[in-house]
């Protein structure tokens, strides 16, 4: 670990690690148990370290507590082979970190950059170190998403966004908000859905 992940890390405890492991698992089952996501939809997380351990997103990112969020989400994600999408800071301008068969699949033209902690985001850094072969790309449309610590992932999310009230409403000390897509209805009074 270089100096550029040190910091609150060093103050964080057994209990609290262990509690943001478990937020992070509780949410992401809830969130598919209660969705219909299909093998090859895409999950969006916005997730600000900072905001897990409690300072103002962007003042104290975390290696540490973004490794433990993406140790439990992405196994479950991609045991049901639903595509991770990791969302940047805005110091990238909130492109996304996935795997160079989903932006094929879906037509994503890479961009090229590399995200790091303090320019991308800590979550961000973790996802791209861990990918077998992870590309950056600006834009996505996410099937559903979760966004820990007022990240802003609304943006990512195909239209129609339709929030989630889960059991636990924080990660850490983040806010927690999630959400899942459907299709529109559209035809007015007539239409038959």
């Amino acid at each position: 670990m270089t100096d550029l992940y040190k910091g609150a890390d060093t103050k964080v405890g057994k209990d609290f690690k262990e509690a943001i492991r478990s937020q992070a698992i509780t949410a992401i089952n809830e969130i598919l148990n209660n969705t219909s996501l299909s093998k090859g939809d895409i999950f969006v997380v916005g997730c600000s370290s900072s905001e897990v351990l409690g300072t103002n997103i962007g003042k104290g990112s975390s290696y540490m507590a973004a490794e433990i969020i993406f140790k439990a989400i992405y196994p479950i994600l991609t045991e049901k082979g639903i595509y991770l999408a990791s969302q940047c800071c805005e110091h990238l301008n909130r492109a996304l970190v996935i795997e160079r068969e989903c932006a094929e699949k879906y037509g994503y033209e890479p961009v090229t950059v590399i995200p790091q902690p303090k320019a991308g985001g800590s979550f961000a850094t973790v996802t791209y170190q861990s990918m077998k072969s992870p590309v950056l790309v600006e834009h996505i449309r996410a099937h559903a998403g979760m966004d820990i610590g007022g990240t802003l992932i609304g943006m990512h999310l195909k239209d129609v966004a339709v929030p989630m009230r889960l059991s636990v409403s924080k990660i850490g000390q983040a806010t927690l908000n999630s959400a899942y897509t459907r299709p529109k209805f559209i035809g007015g009074c007539r239409a038959s859905y």
